[in-house]
């Protein structure tokens, strides 16, 4: 058998290479070449090729339907986020900053699945079983169908479904899981490729719904080779200040189902409460007459969601003004105010901008650039804007306001909060079924705009 040599290969992307590399000449990422043994696959002896499985096409009438059938996990925000329910068979990927509750989060599903009859396998490589109890009491989670382990060893765990049958198995997290025919360390990439691909024919061939928990780097991308969010079936992402009580689970990729749902939680001393209505939460404490206050509304998925934009625009002596910006893209926040100096006149060379998402929501819808501009124009005319009026839409370099997606939608979130007029571009009033209770008015740039919204 030959003898295995010493590899290098990118934990972003997975290129490999015989010696280490400052810089990846795939991906361009530094420092990201680990050092790992290359597994070495002995060859059949005899001379001869294997004989290949036969493999046969199917046309597409010839599949037949099966329908997918689905756990609910009792939390109503998450069966949202996963279009229903958990699927049979399917691999999910969890990710989140340290402390921000994910594995309060899967205590709670293995809770609410436990007491609907359904056994549930938790596996742990960095808690105890005694940790996972005492989380459990602090919970209220008593359920006798969830089983705790607390392993490694992925040889070990396949055993253990094997033994217990479970019908949803958690793995918290893959980067302390290993194979003992892999030579590298836990959590480097031949690691975590060649573990998540054993849940994943683990998941497929028995039927058992695998979640995986994964780590995630300082820029909030899960940690690992890029090939591990192309393995699974879903991927979700837990954000969330630790500092705030809010939570938001977002869905990235989803097999079966819409991406970019999102799902609102609080955090409280009993565990995670789901947030039934998130726009009446986010705009609760909201000022009311004050400038430089904006309510806007964005598509979270399939999902409408009200946020309010703040801004403030002050005088500074400094020779370069500062610009700072909170929830939404910076470099659009600066195109905002260059276009209200160029096409609407105001002078703000000479004045500060900050701008904010208020709750700590980070959107980059391009809706919410008519919400932005207004809120600056209101602050530095001194100016507030009716409290009760929403406003979404594009905007371009030269003024202009674009018609954005799903404004009807938009406009029913507003009238059940009871908003009672929308300003929006004009191209999406046309055909547009206004319901009762709401004035709409539309705006083909910016100066209508801010006459509709200021004057």
């Amino acid at each position: 058998m030959p003898k295995p040599k010493t590899v290098y290969s990118c934990r972003e992307c997975g290129y490999q290479s015989g010696r280490w590399l400052g810089r990846c000449p795939t991906c361009s990422s530094y420092n990201t070449m680990d050092e790992e043994g290359e597994q070495v696959f002995e060859r059949p002896r005899g001379g001869g090729r294997q004989a290949a499985k036969k493999s046969e096409a199917l046309s597409l009438d010839e599949i037949t339907d099966v329908a997918e059938r689905r756990i609910t996990t009792g939390i109503g925000e998450l069966d949202s986020v996963l279009s229903g329910g958990i699927v049979e068979g399917s691999l999910i990927l969890i990710g989140g900053d340290p402390g921000i509750g994910k594995s309060t989060l899967l205590l709670q599903i293995c809770g609410a699945i436990g007491e609907a009859g359904n056994r549930i396998l938790y596996v742990s490589g960095e808690e105890s079983a005694t940790q996972i109890k005492l989380r459990a009491d602090r919970l209220g989670i008593t359920t006798g169908n969830l089983l705790i382990a607390s392993q490694t060893c992925v040889d070990s765990i396949r055993q253990l479904i094997s033994q217990t049958k479970p019908g949803l198995v958690i793995i918290d997290s893959i980067q302390t899981m290993y194979r003992e025919d892999i030579t590298s360390a836990p959590g480097s990439v031949s690691q975590v490729r060649e573990c998540t691909a054993v849940f994943m024919r683990i998941a497929k061939e028995e039927g058992v719904s695998v979640l995986v928990v994964g780590h995630v780097t300082k820029d909030g991308a899960i940690a690992g080779p890029r090939v591990l969010e192309h393995m699974v079936d879903v991927v979700l992402y837990f954000e969330g200040e630790r500092r705030e009580i809010y939570r938001l689970l977002r869905s990235v990729k989803n097999r079966y189902g819409s991406t970019n749902e999102i799902g609102v939680f609080e955090m409280s001393d009993r565990g995670l409460r789901e947030i039934a209505n998130p726009s009446e939460y986010m705009l609760a404490g909201r000022p009311i007459g004050v400038t430089g206050s904006v309510v806007t509304c964005s598509i979270e998925g399939t999902r409408p969601l009200l946020a309010e934009v703040q801004a403030l625009v002050t005088y500074t002596n400094f020779g370069t003004p500062r610009r700072m910006a909170s929830g939404m893209d910076y470099n659009r926040v600066v195109m905002l105010i260059a276009v209200l100096e160029k096409r609407a006149g105001l002078q703000l060379g000479s004045y500060d901008s900050y701008v904010n998402i208020a709750g700590g929501l980070k959107i980059l819808e391009p809706a919410l650039d008519a919400s932005a501009l207004l809120a600056i124009a209101s602050s530095y005319r001194n100016k507030p804007i009716d409290p009760f009026t929403m406003v979404f839409g594009e905007v371009g370099l030269t003024g202009e306001m674009r018609a954005v997606t799903m404004a009807e939608k938009r406009l029913n979130e507003a009238v059940k909060l009871g908003f009672r007029a929308c300003v929006m571009p004009q191209e999406n009033t046309k055909g547009l079924k206004v319901p009762t209770g709401i004035r709409v008015f539309g705006a083909g740039n910016i100066a209508e705009l801010l006459h509709v919204a200021l004057d």
